[in-house]
């Protein structure tokens, strides 16, 4: 093996590619123009979905926290068909605990 043979040439070494893919990416990049509103629309659209967000996030919340509520009502508006243990009548008629 001679020395030639051990140095990589000039046009594979892997600074040249690095280099070239550097001055590529910089020549496209150089080519790249944003429009003037970009920002302003790219914001705007961004704060629409945010308000989008947030509205759809109370309304979810309003809905669950009245379906709970009429649930709990509901719930708490069934009564027995037949008189409770507790509440029976008088208290003559309650057993007595024995001494």
């Amino acid at each position: 093996m001679t020395h030639r043979d051990a140095t990589p040439s000039p046009d594979t070494s892997p600074h040249r590619t690095e280099r070239e893919l550097q001055q590529a990416l910089a020549a496209l990049a150089g080519e790249v123009h944003a429009a003037p509103d970009a920002y302003r629309t790219a914001r705007g659209a961004w704060l629409r979905r945010e308000r989008r967000r947030r509205l759809v996030l109370a309304v979810l919340i309003a809905v669950v926290f009245a379906l709970a509520t009429l649930i709990g009502l509901w719930v708490l508006n069934q009564t027995p068909a037949h008189p409770g243990v507790i509440f029976s009548g008088t208290a003559a008629s309650l057993p007595r605990p024995h001494p």
